[in-house]
């Protein structure tokens, strides 16, 4: 299934996690009773500080990942592909639909576990990357003086890293990002204040702090709503709503919902129930050539990455 395709062959910079790789391995209560559990995380942990590194492009952000099975079936990969131990450079592991390092959120999310692990220990490897990701970053971000803020979203990629050296990293002057267009996602920079209010407590950088401060401040001054923390969002996305779904020649079958599976079927047309939804009316429209719906999304996870963002502020810098 799903769960042994993404963790089975491909490592992805998003999913790096140094703080839990240190604490399994470093403290008594935490360190797992097996045999070779405490040296299997230690490894664990130098690894995914190699793994930043060598991910990090020449401006500062992480690229996607590595893979041991190129395209998903162990194919040869194209000549020239840089490797990290044996394993492939990978732009986009695990899903294409939409590339799965386009997102500034994993940017935010896995840089956020190495502040906190850098917050914790004054790790100079981490350090290193995060002295580089957070001047980037910072010069990607845009406070306006109402407060509201324009933070990246899509990233695009070019070139590859150097093949690892672990004992003379190369430069990956080959590695480049750009910012494809920005965004005020709520839960997204929430977790970028994070990731900036660990490593400003460490570092005592005034600019990381500041930034942390006014990305939380205008949020809350400017998304506040009697649900939580949300802001509008265009979906041009939603055009995909009628896309053909790929069902193989010859097969037919039938939602548990009663909808029919055919070589017609659409993502729309095995779940009519999104035609209930009170404000469907706006897909539809869009669909037929109408203007690009609005909504609003109060996430769990968004409210819960804001109330934690803020909690952290709190806790280390005042």
């Amino acid at each position: 299934g799903w769960a042994w395709r993404i963790g089975s062959s491909h490592a992805h910079g998003g999913y790096q996690n140094p703080l839990a790789a240190y604490a399994l391995s470093s403290y008594a209560d935490l360190k797992p009773k097996s045999a070779t559990g405490q040296a299997d995380w230690a490894k664990s942990l130098d690894r995914q500080l190699e793994f930043y590194r060598w991910l990090q492009s020449d401006e500062g952000a992480i690229a996607g990942g590595a893979t041991n099975s190129w395209a998903g079936r162990y194919a040869t990969p194209p000549a020239g592909k840089s490797t990290f131990y044996g394993m492939y450079y990978d732009e986009q592991p695990v899903y294409h639909d939409p590339p799965s390092n386009q997102w500034f959120g994993f940017q935010a999310w896995s840089m956020e576990r190495v502040a906190e692990y850098y917050q914790q220990t004054g790790n100079a490897q981490a350090k290193a990357v995060l002295d580089k990701w957070v001047k980037w970053a910072l010069s990607k971000t845009t406070i306006n003086p109402d407060g509201t803020y324009q933070i990246p979203s899509t990233l695009q990629w070019s070139g590859q890293p150097d093949t690892w050296n672990a004992s003379s990293p190369g430069s990956n002057s080959g590695l480049h990002v750009t910012v494809a267009d920005y965004t005020n996602d709520v839960g997204v920079a929430a977790a970028y204040a994070k990731t900036l209010s660990y490593y400003a407590a460490k570092s005592g950088d005034t600019a990381a702090k500041t930034t942390a401060k006014a990305l939380l401040d205008g949020m809350w001054t400017n998304y506040q709503d009697s649900l939580g923390i949300a802001a509008p969002e265009n979906r041009a996305d939603y055009n995909r709503f009628d896309d053909t779904v790929y069902i193989p020649s010859g097969w037919t079958g039938t939602m548990p919902n009663g909808d029919a599976i055919n070589s017609s079927s659409t993502f729309e047309s095995i779940r009519s129930f999104y035609k209930n939804d009170p404000a469907w009316s706006k897909i539809e429209a869009y669909l037929k050539g109408g203007a690009v719906p609005s909504f609003t999304y109060h996430r769990f996870w968004a409210q819960a990455d804001i109330a934690l963002a803020m909690g952290s502020y709190a806790e280390l810098l005042e």
